[in-house]
């Protein structure tokens, strides 16, 4: 059993937005580089959720600490 399987999936804010090509672009600020997209807004989401869980993974593998989630959403 994988470290992933055994503790609770953690949440992640994420930054959801349209691209150009009409996909809707998925972006975690907290874990740089951890992008995804999707044809849908819900297949996105799905989609960026397996790459927080893959993404966990790796750092953990290779013994590297886990960022927290420390975004604010300020509106300027």
């Amino acid at each position: 059993m994988t470290v992933a399987q055994t503790q609770p999936k953690s949440k992640r804010t994420v930054l959801l937005y349209p691209g150009e090509d009409g996909y809707f672009i998925v972006e975690v600020p907290s874990l740089p580089g951890c992008i995804s997209q999707g044809k849908t807004r819900e297949e996105a989401l799905v989609n960026i959720e397996e790459a927080i869980t893959l993404y966990i993974e790796v750092l953990q593998e290779q013994g590297e600490p886990v960022p927290e989630d420390r975004v604010e959403i300020v509106l300027v």
